[in-house]
């Protein structure tokens, strides 16, 4: 191994539970839920999961990981495949600074070898924040913040690592073989934007959580790769980035992401730059007496041309439309789950509003989320205007923090689609301690949203 390889896995392998604060552990059991929630919410509320399911369900069955959603079991690296595509399907798991998905990426490792090893959630919680850490830093490290300077989509690039990362703790490999580990992952990183909007984005999330965990599994037998992958000219940073600055990995540690600067819970189930035009919309609908006064709304936007989809394709499209998002938070003054299906996409009304809707990218508006705005000016019936300029939804960075209730309303809300409310209620009452449950009480939340064959 050469310098910051040898000595960041060092450090990683250093971490345990012992070095976690309260803080972050109370932060890890509201990602977990929040995890298990919308992946519970979207294992059959698309048909991506379930034909993949199908796919996974024809290689054979496997004693060792449960699927959430769904009644059989499989291997741990099909099952973070598949969870993880789950989880991130609905685009409604938390978001993340700079800009990624580091839940759905590493709680499906850490749920897969949490039942296939019988492990504390103690030791999920610390595995689950040291993958999540390792992928902030590799963000921060590649320089690449805003949109347009993104080449392949984030998780893609980062997600595999901090899955070696969380299976590397509770696999308990040495800083030699999680070097290997992570050497391993990164010929397995890569996705395209191209795929945004498709039932193939989700797959970014749940195949790096997969690769990352097989990669992490094949080094514990002494599969061998590149043990000096952040010091090679040829490794991941000149892989991935121009300006990759491989010494910002060393930051790993205390106080740990989860805690500062901590991640953005959604309460919208779409892209996250769509919810600043939701809340746009959502506080021009309190102003307006009736969506059919509307005659032309114009939104005003960073330049971010992969969500500027003025007739989405699909409900799952819509899911990345400045235009579509805001079309339903002025009809409807709120977005939920039921806004994204292909029944509410072509509904007429939709197309009317639709219609009516101009969105204008403006180069000198920042596109990084931390310091994103948009505009929304209103024309109604009589020559009234409304405008609203919206800064970010609630819990975004900078932003007011998320009012009393309304998290656990959206566990509560993506829960009881497969759950009774008692056990909703019961689920959440003893993820909230993940930290103090035995492996057997981890195992129990897990096993209840499987399916019933």
């Amino acid at each position: 191994m050469s310098d910051i390889t040898r000595e960041l896995c060092r450090r990683i392998v250093d971490v345990d539970a012992n070095d976690i604060s309260d803080a972050a552990f109370g932060h890890a059991a509201t990602l977990f839920l929040d995890g298990l929630a919308v992946a519970s919410a979207g294992a059959d509320a698309e048909r991506g999961p379930t034909i993949l399911a199908e796919h996974i369900r024809s290689m054979g069955s496997h004693p060792h990981a449960s699927l959430i959603g769904f009644d059989f079991r499989c291997s741990a690296p099909q099952a973070a495949y598949l969870n993880g595509t789950s989880m991130h399907v609905l685009d409604f798991e938390p978001m993340w600074s700079p800009a990624t998905h580091a839940l759905s990426t590493t709680l499906p490792v850490v749920l897969a070898l949490g039942e296939q090893y019988d492990k504390t959630g103690r030791e999920i919680a610390t595995a689950l924040i040291k993958g999540i850490e390792i992928q902030g830093w590799l963000r921060v490290a590649s320089g690449q913040f805003e949109p347009q300077g993104l080449t392949f989509h984030p998780p893609g690039l980062v997600g595999p690592l901090g899955a070696a990362v969380a299976a590397a703790h509770l696999l308990e490999l040495s800083p030699e073989a999680l070097a290997h580990a992570l050497g391993l992952a990164t010929s397995r990183c890569g996705s395209v934007f191209a795929n945004v909007g498709s039932m193939t984005k989700s797959t970014h999330c749940g195949l790096a959580a997969s690769l990352g965990l097989d990669a992490a599994l094949l080094a514990a037998r002494g599969f061998t790769a590149s043990d000096c992958i952040f010091d090679d000219p040829r490794g991941y940073g000149p892989s991935f980035s121009n300006s990759f600055d491989a010494e910002a990995l060393l930051s790993f540690g205390a106080p740990f992401r989860v805690v500062e600067p901590s991640y953005a819970i959604k309460l919208f189930p779409s892209q996250y730059g769509t919810h600043f035009a939701i809340a746009a919309g959502i506080e021009a609908f309190n102003q307006i007496e009736h969506p059919d006064k509307i005659t032309r709304a114009v939104l005003t936007v960073p330049a971010m041309q992969y969500v500027d989809r003025p007739k989405p394709k699909t409900g799952l499209d819509g899911k990345f439309s400045w235009q579509y998002t805001l079309a339903n938070a002025l009809l409807d003054g709120t977005v939920g789950l039921d806004t994204f299906t292909d029944e509410t996409r072509f509904a007429a009304r939709t197309e009317s509003m639709l219609d009516k809707i101009e969105v204008v990218p403006d180069a000198s508006i920042p596109a990084r989320f931390e310091d994103a705005h948009v505009r929304l000016n209103i024309h109604l019936d009589g020559g009234r205007n409304v405008e609203v300029t919206s800064h970010g939804p609630r819990g975004k960075w900078g932003q007011p923090a998320l009012r009393d209730g309304e998290h656990r309303s959206k566990l509560l809300d993506c829960l009881t689609r497969r759950l009774e409310p008692s056990t909703a209620e019961w689920l959440l009452a003893s993820g909230s301690q993940l930290q103090t449950l035995s492996a057997t009480e981890v195992a129990a939340i897990v096993t209840s949203l499987r399916a019933q064959a």
